[in-house]
């Protein structure tokens, strides 16, 4: 297979899996929580096939293409909930919008406990140049190797995605988690914003632009976490 089609199914394919966690977090949070809404709707399930059928163009079209042109994958899911549920407990639903990224963020501390472990067990050693995809080497041959492509991706990816999340803008997780440190009343006012369109539409175009500029610092520590006292230029 071609090395740039394998590396973009790697993409697609860590895409399909860190959404599909993150949104049946979502879901079985708000399922625990009182809302059954994405529990009837399939979504509390880690099978993509429930979060493909409601998301069919975020989950499945746009990362696949962009997985294969773009050396990346990129794309968007969604839960359902029961707003009037929100409304009613604004904590549980900032439980709710926290989950998800959490979901990501277990990924991510996996996929960095098998690098760590590659690279003192002497299978993986820190590459010559480090990308994305590329946060370590095989230490046989010096070149990028399966596992070590498939753990760098996971990390890199779920990372992004757990922190993108957090952006404490409407329509972003983010902006719902504050409410758990809100007193209640405030935190349904609060909520109350990310009902209006226009705030939504404003906070991801913000999203779009700030993240991008965080995510080179993001990845050099990475990098100095997975290869403490090594230098990359």
């Amino acid at each position: 297979m071609d090395t740039q089609l394998a590396l973009g199914l790697v993409w697609f394919l860590a895409f399909l899996f860190s959404t599909t966690v993150h949104e049946a977090m979502h879901a079985f949070v708000a399922w625990k929580g009182g809302d059954p809404t994405a529990y009837h709707g399939g979504q509390v399930s880690l099978s993509p096939i429930p979060h493909i059928k409601r998301e069919p163009i975020g989950m499945l079209v746009v990362p696949l293409l962009t997985s294969l042109t773009q050396g990346w994958a990129m794309g968007w899911a969604s839960a359902p909930y029961d707003p009037l549920w929100a409304e009613r407990h604004p904590q549980r639903a900032a439980l709710m919008a926290s989950a998800g990224p959490a979901g990501n963020f277990m990924i991510a501390l996996v996929a960095f406990a098998g690098l760590r472990a590659g690279l003192l067990t002497g299978l993986f050693v820190a590459p010559e140049r480090a990308a994305f995809h590329t946060l370590v080497a095989d230490a046989g041959t010096g070149d990028p190797n399966l596992l070590g492509t498939v753990l760098s991706v996971f990390l890199v990816l779920n990372v992004f995605i757990g922190l993108f999340n957090l952006l404490p803008l409407p329509p972003l997780d983010g902006f719902s988690v504050v409410s758990i440190f809100l007193p209640e009343e405030h935190a349904s006012k609060w909520r109350s914003l990310q009902a209006n369109p226009m705030m939504s539409m404003a906070g991801l175009l913000i999203a779009w632009r700030v993240f991008p500029a965080i995510t080179d610092p993001l990845f050099s520590l990475l990098l100095v976490l997975v290869h403490p006292g090594v230098s990359y230029s």
